[in-house]
């Protein structure tokens, strides 16, 4: 799957002009390579880390989404591994 598209259908982007332009900034990163093209695609697997909101994210894909669905079948797609830059929990 395009990486475009799946960010918009795990629903990190709004529409997939905006994750086009997500990955034109050339932040994100897939298995910790660099992505410069919005086909780059996305596995089972694949680790992602891309900047949001003043953060970075890091995802692992655990399935890729059939369609752009309510948020709780997006949040079934991937595992939340960290988000550096978060204050710690005291």
């Amino acid at each position: 799957m395009r990486v475009d598209r799946f960010l918009h259908c795990i629903r990190l982007a709004k529409t997939r002009s905006l994750a086009q332009a997500l990955v034109a900034t050339g932040h994100l990163r897939i298995d910790g390579k660099r992505v410069e093209k919005a086909s780059e695609p996305v596995r089972v697997g694949s680790v992602l880390a891309l900047p949001l909101r003043d953060r970075v994210r890091i995802l692992r894909v655990i399935s890729l989404p059939h369609r752009r669905g309510p948020a709780a079948e997006a949040r079934a797609c991937y595992e939340e591994l960290g988000i550096d830059g978060a204050t710690p929990p005291t």
